[in-house]
């Protein structure tokens, strides 16, 4: 190998992982995966989560810590980096991406989490934290009042780690 090759860079496979009830968090999603041309996975939550009732046991299965049955498509432990995002409902993370993480945590090499809320971010990244034990590379919680700025800084932190 010469000189010349050492000082470049290794391309790192990086994988957004989310879930996302109304699109919000999949919005992010998309724009990180693009920013950092990185592939893009979608956690589904087999139990529905849709309108008003759906809301009500979402809060509840979150503020309770329940797993739920999930799927998604992509192996994590093909990645060098795996950004996972959740919403964050009643203060908690989701039990999907609680699942997932759960599910994943011994394949995945590097780890950054985001979350994003309304206002209160709760314990979110705490729980987040606690599941995959590591500390992450970066995290980030988006608020939607304002997204894009949230979304320019943990690009940048990510980039500035990768």
């Amino acid at each position: 190998m010469t000189q010349e090759n050492k000082n470049i860079p290794k391309t790192r496979r990086i994988l957004v992982a989310f879930y996302s009830r109304d699109g919000h968090t999949k919005r992010i999603a998309e724009i990180l995966a693009e920013s950092l041309n990185a592939d893009i996975d979608e956690i589904k939550d087999k139990k529905s989560r849709k309108g008003l009732i759906g809301f009500f046991k979402a809060g509840c299965d979150a503020t309770l810590g329940k797993t739920t049955e999930i799927a998604f498509s992509k192996n994590p432990a093909n990645y060098d980096i795996v950004v996972v995002g959740s919403p964050v409902w009643n203060g908690r993370v989701t039990p999907a991406v609680r699942t997932y993480l759960l599910k994943n945590k011994d394949r995945i090499k590097k780890i950054a989490f985001y979350v994003t809320c309304v206002g209160r971010q709760g314990k979110a990244l705490l729980q987040m934290h606690e599941i995959y034990i590591s500390d992450p590379l970066t995290e980030k919680v988006i608020l939607r009042s304002s997204e894009i700025k949230g979304v320019k800084q943990f690009i940048e932190s990510l980039k500035s780690v990768v």
